[in-house]
């Protein structure tokens, strides 16, 4: 897997399906209220502006990932538990996307599936395609980001055709308006999604032009706040600030307002498959970081073998989740 080596296109591609994740469909920076939209505009430059510097730090440690940098920085003895925290946090940030995703499934379609075996598929999938390789990961994520970009581009027209937003949601701006939406994009937007892309820092030496991770990851970084603006400033226009800020899916309870001619409605499928696609490659990306950084910690021969366990440790919150629920229900 280490030999292995990614495209500039492959990269691009699975930063903006890592960013767009689930906070297409989940709420985010709910403290801006109606102005979550600017917020997620103004946190882009933090945002890249990390990423440059997780870009700079790669390159003055070449062919270090992230517990790498982390030991020559630190020293071994302070980085050691410092990147047990990174795989604590990320193995964190994986089954929370996974349990969002199972959530929803289970919520709106498969009521009487356990959600276990919902996230189980997933977490098989997952464990697949990292033994494939990186270069497989790539090659998948070139494919998926084109069907994302088609979805998301369909559902956001029809929403519009349909005369469903009311742009006085969004406007006037006032001067506490904007002052709100400065103190949610930091930290909070900032945070999620944009600065998650620290996990990339184990994904960059796979580059094969190591020379392009900077303008790339640049792109990719403003293409996504640029779809997460449109995206989430469509969904407050159609259900105003209240509702938004109350319902758990609101892309799920926008979609389903689409009646265009009594003909096209329930396009519900697009908002699973928008997820599903999404939580995948975040899931599968963090399960890759986690993996690489236990490899680098624990001296794996092969970094292959430590995909079965992490995969096995992300699914256990959505299990214990699932046993909680049974014992409430009883």
């Amino acid at each position: 897997m280490n030999k292995e080596r990614l495209t500039s296109n492959q990269l691009f591609a699975m930063m903006v399906l890592f960013e767009l994740g689930t906070a297409l469909v989940v709420p985010i920076g709910l403290e801006s209220k109606r102005t979550i939209w600017l917020s997620i505009l103004m946190a882009v430059p933090g945002g890249v502006l990390f990423y440059l510097i997780y870009v700079y730090l790669s390159r003055q440690f070449p062919g270090k990932i992230l517990s790498g940098i982390t030991v020559n920085i630190l020293g071994k003895w302070i980085a050691w538990p410092v990147n047990l925290l990174y795989i604590a946090q990320f193995l964190y940030n994986g089954s929370r996307n996974l349990r969002e995703a199972a959530s929803l499934l289970t919520a709106a379609s498969y009521d009487r599936t356990p959600i276990i075996f919902t996230s189980a598929f997933m977490i098989i999938a997952v464990i697949y395609i990292l033994n494939q390789g990186t270069t497989v990961l790539g090659r998948t994520a070139e494919i998926y980001f084109v069907i994302m970009i088609l979805m998301g581009v369909s559902c956001n027209f029809v929403v519009i055709v349909s005369g469903l937003p009311d742009m006085s949601n969004l406007f006037p701006l006032h001067l506490r308006d904007w002052k709100t939406a400065v103190i949610s994009a930091y930290p909070n937007v900032w945070v999620f999604p944009f600065l998650e892309t620290v996990v990339f820092t184990t994904i960059i030496p796979h580059l094969n032009k190591s020379g392009r991770a900077g303008k790339t990851g640049m792109i990719a970084m403003i293409l996504s706040g640029i779809l997460l603006t449109i995206t989430h400033a469509i969904e407050i226009s159609v259900l105003g600030e209240d509702i938004y800020s109350r319902a758990t899916f609101p892309l799920f309870t926008t979609i389903a307002l689409v009646n265009l001619a009594d003909f096209i409605q329930r396009l519900d499928a697009f908002v699973f498959l928008t997820l599903i696609i999404g939580v995948f490659f975040k899931l599968t990306i963090y399960c890759y970081a986690v993996s690489a950084i236990a490899t680098d910690l624990f001296k794996i021969q092969d970094s292959r073998k430590a995909v079965l366990p992490v995969g096995i440790v992300a699914s256990v919150p959505v299990c214990h989740e699932r046993r909680e629920l049974s014992g409430a229900s009883h």
